[in-house]
């Protein structure tokens, strides 16, 4: 379990079978396709800008849940989808413009200017503490801990992904940037980094609710992104208080919106209908013995909601109903 530190899941062939029928489908190319999009999107656009704009993912994929799987979208719900909308046209509005460095060099000397540096001793600081000392004791009950180093190491890795697109860009243009010591840093930082955020995310989706797990980690990833951009990039620099204002405004509706959004998806009730051979319903409790043999009879069973619970000495259902001999 990856929850726990193990990595068992990797030597299951039915895992492995299920990824090979990704990688043979549409849905991995759909994949490939998106973020090779995202990955553009930073070379020609300020990570202030591109960012929060990910929240339309969760819409689109909210709305297509909708009519595709009849999964039933709130009335919350079309409220976080229009936060959202309505943020991100904010921030469209006011976004900074892109000044696009002219190699990688130029990148690197933006990289060592003494802000970002602090900003990234903290920030690895942090995640060693977080590692070392956190996770072993509360990495099981403390969401926080996998996802403060996802966040903080995603955010170091979009500094770097985009680095690398300038690299990319420049090279396809004819000025070669993979010469330089400083791109293959960059790569390599990116690729050690999503490693990484992959094990660490992993974790707490196998240790706490998906549902909880992805809004507090687009948010703490989007800020932290935003905020190491800005400090690397000056995305800000230039604009006058109002635009500043008014971006900080929309990205703090697309999160509302976001977390509305999944804090109101509709969650799908464990029921079962059918019979129950040897058992009659009660609402009370009776204690029996584990080991009794039970007449064997079917009784019918009505829609019920919950999970059974199992002591050492009595079979409850959630809901309230006790099995008896």
């Amino acid at each position: 379990i990856a929850g726990v530190g193990g990595y068992t899941y990797l030597l299951q062939p039915l895992w492995w079978a299920g990824m090979i029928t990704i990688i043979a489908n549409f849905s991995f190319h759909a994949v490939i396709v998106g973020e090779v999009a995202n990955f553009v999107a930073y070379i020609y656009a300020p990570a202030v800008l591109v960012t929060p704009l990910g929240a339309l993912s969760i819409i689109i994929s909210a709305v297509l849940a909708h009519f595709m799987l009849k999964e039933r979208l709130r009335m919350m719900g079309v409220l976080g989808c229009v936060a959202c909308i309505v943020g991100s046209i904010i921030i469209v509005i006011h976004a900074p413009q892109e000044h696009t460095p002219s190699s990688v060099q130029e990148v690197w000397s933006l990289a060592i200017q003494p802000a970002f540096l602090i900003y990234v001793t903290a920030s690895l600081s942090i995640v060693l503490v977080l590692m070392l000392h956190f996770e072993p004791l509360y990495g099981q009950t403390n969401i926080l801990v996998y996802l403060g180093i996802c966040s903080l190491m995603g955010a170091l890795t979009v500094v770097s992904i985009k680095a690398i697109g300038i690299a990319i860009k420049l090279t396809l243009e004819g000025i070669n940037q993979f010469g330089y010591a400083q791109t293959w840093l960059f790569l390599s930082v990116a690729v050690i980094f999503v490693i990484t955020q992959l094990n660490y995310l992993n974790k707490a989706l196998d240790t706490f609710n998906a549902a909880i797990v992805s809004p507090i980690y687009y948010v703490m990833f989007t800020t932290l992104t935003i905020t190491a951009s800005a400090i690397m990039f000056k995305d800000w620099s230039g604009q006058n208080v109002t635009s500043i204002t008014s971006e900080i405004c929309g990205f703090v509706t697309v999160l509302t919106g976001t977390i509305i959004l999944h804090m109101t998806r509709e969650e799908e009730p464990a029921t079962a209908t059918g019979t129950v051979k040897g058992v009659v319903l009660s609402r009370y409790p009776l204690d029996i013995g584990i080991n009794e043999s039970f007449v064997l009879h079917d009784y019918p069973l009505p829609p019920f909601s919950g999970s059974i619970s199992i002591t050492t000495c009595m079979l409850v259902f959630n809901s309230g109903y006790t099995l008896y001999k």
